[in-house]
């Protein structure tokens, strides 16, 4: 009974509970369905609201006459469309500003000017929120179009003209006579636009358009729209008095821009003419170089705005202030010091992330190279602008501009006191007096042959070229791709070079060499810019010497006389020697193995140059404070110093010398290969028979030859070198004939060099290398041999074509010196190129067949012209004398180099090698001959 009355209970709450839950599902499916109902009537009421006000607004721009419009029913037709805006109401918007920058062009109907709004008490307000609204609408579809589209290119002009129109009141016709009172709260009212716009973002927006409309090869904004855009990043800057806040926006965002010199490049060659008068009219007006420059040189703010813009775009911002410098010569003169400075950190800021090779974590750069920064690949098609702009740096306006201090300075002349006249016969006099003696009849000789001192270091003057120098040595070493093109640039003024020199030797108290060695030994900042100019000064003379033919160096003597080229290479020899024996080179990294690196280049340069032809006297080179027997001992010891000497300036040692240095380690070679005869061993010995018809083998060990006549009997004799030397020259004599081809003889001095048609023998580079090993065991074995070899061919036995500075056409004479006359007279030819009918191919006459060879692929179907001229030049040149070759040398070389280590040969110049090869042309020394051949007791 109980049981079945708690059954009954426990359904009777259950029912209960589902009712309620039902109740209460009921009530939220009508909740839910009103609120949905009250969606759908608000969506449905602002559709009918948005199509009843688009109708209008459709309604209104359709009628004709658009222009005399109401302004109040404008801002009431804006209004209501800005309620309602989105981005599907574009073509709309685009008629509103039509209409509303129509309205401001009508004559005489201030009813109808949009602006007059701002003058009622009422609506003024409200106007000035509708048109930051407007204006940033604008900037919204301005940063989304793309100028490239014609129909894009329309709105941009559309929008650009709706903010330079509404941010000023120069355009507004209501000011105009009476209304000239209203002018300063209409101008507050336009600086208080351009404040919304800029806290929203206003230059950023710039920014994108520019880099939308430039950063390409081909620029898609017109003249009129780069005009607006610089006018309008213009506007907040002036209103705000150049605050440093919006100068440095405008440096991030605009100045910065890789094509904000497209506002000032004028390119009349092709017809491209994008610089605006307005544009530099504002510039110069405003001074906004001379503000750049002083807001950059204020607590950090160059190094801030630097890590802010990051490598790429600190590049940009580089080249748009040395263009706008370029621009403004009197601004950058007076500001020079803190122009140098600034552009210095700037360089030395994307310095610091330029590698010298790739690595993981480095992407490559048109200009830096390996850069370890993010690259803005978007920039790449406008570096040939940035780079255009860069290289106003190193243009001749402003090299003139900056090193004003030095080019001033005038070269004194001053006639030579000729010396008294010597009583040793004219054929008795060494080289040296005769070299003295040619310098001494010189017309004038400038007065800056010796480093004469009294300069003060730590003068403004001194101060500024150093600080000047610094800034090109950055340049150098940060924009690593044109390099060439710096230094190009550098030496292009004929007289900055001898007067940067004539400037170092005026430095110190006793001139620049005791100065610069003291600097060495010093860490500070002074010392480190001061030798950052002679290091500028080594790598620009080194540049331009090497593109330097014989004649403009000699003859012409283009930027340096050669009695300057004496004093600097003795001064070079003296600070190199210093570096190596006092042990700085040793300690050497950074900043002062680069300096060494750039002087030892200089000198050798000029070393090579001398050896070639000479312009020095004989123990120019020479240090006669370096003991030979000390170097000798100190070599034995392994000490580093001497090392270092033999390896870099081995020529500072007399050649007798380092021929009994060679004659040393060929000696110490054949001990170690048991070569040499003890009285405990015998050299391994090859004995060979030779028919004198028939002369062609080698080997390395000794050999003793045994020459067997034609009839098949031994020749008497024993060979202790006496035969085995014949035996060497019979063979080269025979294969060194240019009747066997193997070997030409060069026109005019009949030197040889390689047959470029010793194909015509079938194993022609086994002869060649063959004789490489004959003439490296006379080497080896110190038997000289009767062959004069063309310098230009010994050139590249040791090695030397490899290096950086080395220049076919510098060595083209010793193969064919009228062929070298003909090829520069190209360089020198003043008239168009193109009228020789030139192309870039060699025909040649081979055994009676024309054949042309191109230097260059398609290379016959190309015209030499002005602009490749230089490039055909070297290109002749180079196919002269290596390409033509260049078997036969390989061959040649890999012979000579199994027998002679080519290290044991980089203490000798060319002409030594020859010497080395052929022995001394000097003349007989008597008192020599009598020493080694009488002795003083014996009878005569």
């Amino acid at each position: 009974m109980f049981s079945a009355a708690q059954s009954s209970k426990s359904e009777f709450l259950d029912k209960a509970r589902q009712a309620r839950e039902e109740r209460k599902g009921y009530k939220a499916r009508d909740r839910a369905a009103t609120l949905i109902q009250a969606l759908v009537r608000r969506f449905l009421c602002r559709c009918r609201l948005q199509k009843q006000i688009r109708k209008e607004v459709d309604d209104l721009f359709q009628d004709a006459g658009t222009t005399k419009r109401n302004a109040l029913s404008i801002f009431k037709i804006a209004r209501k469309l800005l309620f309602i805006f989105c981005q599907d109401d574009k073509l709309r918007f685009e008629k509103l500003c039509r209409s509303i920058l129509g309205s401001m062009d009508v004559e005489n109907e201030p009813k109808v000017w949009y602006v007059s709004l701002a003058l009622s008490k009422d609506l003024t307000i409200p106007w000035i929120k509708q048109i930051k609204d407007v204006l940033w609408i604008s900037c919204q579809f301005l940063k989304k179009l793309k100028p490239d589209i014609m129909q894009d290119n329309k709105l941009v002009t559309l929008y650009l003209t709706m903010l330079v129109t509404f941010t000023d009141t120069s355009t507004w016709k209501i000011v105009r006579g009476k209304g000239e009172a209203l002018r300063p709260a209409l101008t507050r009212i336009c600086e208080n636009i351009m404040g919304h716009l800029n806290q929203k973002g206003f230059y950023s927006i710039l920014q994108i358009l520019l880099t939308n409309g430039l950063a390409r090869s081909r620029p898609s904004l017109t003249k009129g729209t780069l005009t607006a855009v610089f006018t309008l990043a213009l506007r907040p800057v002036i209103a705000a008095h150049f605050s440093d806040n919006l100068l440095r926006s405008l440096l991030i965002h605009i100045i910065n821009d890789s094509q904000f010199s497209t506002y000032l490049y004028n390119d009349k060659a092709s017809e491209c003419v994008l610089v605006s008068v307005q544009c530099m009219t504002t510039i110069q007006t405003h001074d906004l170089l001379r503000r750049f420059i002083l807001f950059l040189s204020r607590e950090e703010q160059c190094v801030d705005i630097c890590v802010c813009l990051e490598g790429s775009h600190t590049l940009c911002l580089l080249g748009n202030l040395i263009h706008l410098g370029y621009l403004n010569e009197k601004v950058l003169e007076e500001e020079a010091n803190h122009f140098v400075t600034e552009l210095t950190d700037m360089l030395s800021y994307c310095q610091r992330y330029v590698s010298q090779k790739k690595s993981n974590l480095t992407h490559w750069h048109p200009v830096l190279g390996w850069f370890s920064q993010t690259v803005d690949y978007g920039l790449n098609e406008s570096m040939p602008l940035v780079t255009k702009q860069l290289q106003y740096l190193w243009g001749m306006p402003v090299i003139r501009t900056l090193f004003s201090d030095v080019l001033s300075k005038k070269l004194e002349t001053q006639e030579p006191t000729p010396p008294p006249q010597p009583t040793t016969s004219q054929n008795n006099l060494p080289v040296k007096s005769l070299f003295k003696r040619a310098f001494q009849k010189s017309a004038s000789v400038r007065n800056i042959l010796k480093p004469v001192g009294g300069r003060r270091v730590d003068s403004a003057e001194v101060q500024k070229v150093c600080s000047i120098c610094v800034l090109y040595q950055t340049a150098l070493t940060t924009l690593t791709q044109i390099r060439l093109q710096i230094l190009t640039g550098l030496t292009y003024l004929d007289d900055l070079l001898p007067k940067l020199w004539a400037f170092i030797c005026e430095l110190g108290p006793q001139g620049g060499l005791k100065l610069f060695m003291e600097c060495l030994n010093n860490d500070t900042e002074e010392s480190k810019q001061l030798l950052a100019m002679l290091m500028l000064f080594c790598d620009c003379s080194r540049h331009l010497i090497t593109i330097l033919d014989d004649i403009e160096v000699y003859e012409e003597q283009i930027s340096f006389k050669t009695e300057e080229l004496v004093t600097i290479s003795s001064f070079l020899n003296t600070f190199v020697y210093k570096m190596v024996w006092d042990g700085i080179l040793e300690n050497a990294k950074g900043e002062k193995l680069d300096l060494f690196h750039s002087v030892h280049g200089w000198l050798m340069v000029l070393y090579e140059r001398d050896c070639r032809r000479r312009f020095s006297p004989d123990d120019n080179w020479l240090r006669k404070d370096l003991k030979p027997s000390l170097l000798f001992q100190e070599l034995e010891k392994g000490k580093r110093r001497a090392q270092l000497l033999l390896q870099y300036i081995p020529h500072v040692i007399p050649h007798k010398n380092r021929v009994l240095l060679f004659r040393n380690i060929v000696t110490k070679e054949k001990e170690t290969l048991g070569l040499v005869e003890t009285s405990s061993a015998s050299p391994h010995v090859t004995h060979i028979t030779i028919r004198r018809s028939r002369m062609y083998i080698l080997a390395q060990s000794v050999i003793r030859v045994k020459f067997v006549n034609d009839l098949g009997v031994d020749e008497a004799g024993i060979d202790q070198d006496g035969v085995f030397k014949e035996f060497l020259e019979e063979i080269i004599k025979k294969v060194f004939n240019p009747a066997l081809n193997l070997f030409k003889t060069t026109s005019g001095n009949e030197r040889l060099y390689p047959s470029p048609t010793s194909y015509i023998h079938e194993n022609h580079l086994q002869l060649f290398e063959f004789v490489g090993k004959m003439l490296g065991k006379a080497m080896y074995e110190g038997i000289v041999v009767d062959v004069p070899f063309a310098s230009f061919f010994l050139s590249q036995v040791m090695g030397h074509h490899h290096s950086t500075f080395y220049s076919s056409i510098d060595e083209l004479p010793s193969l064919d010196s009228e062929f070298y006359k003909n090829l520069t007279s190209i360089k020198r030819y003043d008239g168009d190129v193109g009228d020789l009918g030139l192309t870039l191919s060699y025909d040649e006459d081979v055994m009676g067949q024309l054949v042309c060879h191109e230097l260059i692929p398609g290379g016959k179907t190309m015209q030499v012209t002005n602009e490749n001229k230089i490039s055909y030049i070297h290109l002749m040149a180079h196919f002269r004398m290596h390409t033509q070759i260049k078997e036969q040398t390989a061959a040649f070389i890999r012979g000579f180099r199994s027998i002679i280590n080519p290290e044991w040969l980089h203490m000798f110049s060319t002409p030594e090698v020859q010497r080395l090869v052929s022995g001394d042309n000097a003349e007989i020394d008597l008192d020599d001959l009598k020493y080694v051949t009488f002795d003083p007791l014996s009878p005569r």
